[in-house]
């Protein structure tokens, strides 16, 4: 993989947000629906040894979505969230909580934005404002990395692979 197409995961000290930004070798349209199309959007979130199920998914505005990863020991691990706004092929913002939490309310606010680069290719940067510093910092230390990491690495192969 070129070094232009590596995952950046970045979070200063004692600040609530975490900036992912990853370039990928396709057209911004392209990207776009795979991040709002549930057929695409099971292809490639999430780490790789994951099965991904889909229960809701509505990228339109006040639509929500809720799916469920299960590991190969059977244990699922369920995400749901709503969407504020989808606007396409510039930017979705949307809320995301994981469900395994004890305690309910640990609710991320997500802006990813996708902006096109020279020779069909795009930029997509995802902002994610926790509610405090301890709920970001416990999400970096939950493994979220490989997480995201493996996602890119399918989008990208997925990517190859569909047309707009």
């Amino acid at each position: 993989m070129s070094l232009k197409n590596k995952t950046t995961i970045a979070a200063q000290p004692g600040r609530q947000e975490i900036f992912i930004t990853r370039e990928f070798e396709a057209p911004r349209e392209l990207v776009f629906k795979a991040f709002t199309d549930p057929e695409l959007v099971i292809q490639w979130l999430g780490p790789h040894e994951l099965k991904m199920r889909i229960e809701k998914f509505d990228a339109t505005p006040g639509g929500s979505y809720r799916y469920i990863h299960t590991d190969p020991a059977g244990n699922d691990y369920g995400f749901h969230g709503v969407c504020h706004e989808c606007t396409a092929p510039e930017r979705i913002i949307q809320t995301f909580e994981f469900e395994g939490l004890p305690e309910k309310g640990h609710v991320v606010l997500e802006t990813a934005r996708f902006e096109p680069l020279p020779s069909d290719r795009t930029r997509v940067t995802i902002q994610s404002v926790f509610q405090s510093v301890a709920d970001r910092d416990g999400m970096l230390q939950s493994g979220m990395e490989r997480g995201v990491n493996d996602s890119h690495e399918r989008l990208e192969e997925l990517l190859a692979n569909i047309t707009v």
